[in-house]
């Protein structure tokens, strides 16, 4: 039983990695549930921003709701709740944030006072690192719901994992232009998926053994 947020993202991942276990021979389920962070709205900050999309799933496998979370790395704490275990990763995909707008293709296009849409204390931080006339809002929500806040000029630009828009297939559709991490550093982890389980369930991580990819692992050990 994979137990998963029920955004499009969450949702690709989580049949993604059923389809992965499925060709190894396992019988799997996706369990869809809603989190806090796809309900609460409020800005995340430096002391909310690390777990708030995990713990509803986390708490799930706890209590026996499902068998694994399939989680984007990024936004993992580093640390893992008495219990649980995160050691299995897939090969990853492009680590570099992508610039959306409808009419630029880069932050130094921006005309002075222009308005980014990000919630990401780290993009904030590098954006207005750079460009310290541009104006920052809240930009919560998934993929689409950040696209659609574009389409209603509540920003200028706003900014998008490369990893999110290749997966959903969405590149050709959406205005977006991958950023150089000398400009914009990617999030720890950015672009990996990891899976989770119950420490002492030996049966699922004996499955999860069979997709894991080292090199992978390895990276995201190092950052």
């Amino acid at each position: 039983r994979i137990a998963t947020r029920e955004s499009p993202l969450a949702m690709w991942q989580a049949e993604h990695v059923a389809a992965l276990l499925s060709q190894h021979g396992s019988q799997v389920e996706i369990v869809p549930m809603v989190s806090s962070g796809d309900i609460d709205m409020s800005p995340i900050d430096g002391r909310r921003s690390v777990g708030v999309f995990t713990k509803r799933i986390q708490r799930a496998l706890l209590q026996d709701e499902g068998d694994v979370a399939v989680h984007s790395m990024k936004d993992m704490p580093v640390e893992q709740p008495d219990g649980l275990v995160l050691d299995t990763y897939l090969p990853r995909e492009d680590v570099r944030d992508a610039f959306v707008s409808a009419d630029l293709d880069e932050i130094a296009a921006l005309p002075a006072g222009a308005v980014v849409g990000t919630s990401s204390l780290r993009r904030r931080s590098q954006v207005l690192n750079r460009r310290p006339d541009l104006q920052v809002v809240e930009f919560r929500g998934n993929v689409q719901t950040r696209l659609r806040k574009l389409s209603e000029n509540v920003a200028d630009c706003t900014f998008l994992a490369m990893a999110g828009l290749n997966r959903l297939g969405m590149l050709a559709d959406v205005p977006a232009n991958p950023v150089d991490p000398e400009t914009m550093l990617p999030a720890v982890a950015q672009g990996a998926i990891g899976i989770e389980c119950r420490l002492d369930d030996m049966r699922v991580r004996d499955m999860l053994a069979a997709i894991h990819d080292t090199p992978t692992g390895q990276r995201l050990a190092a950052e």
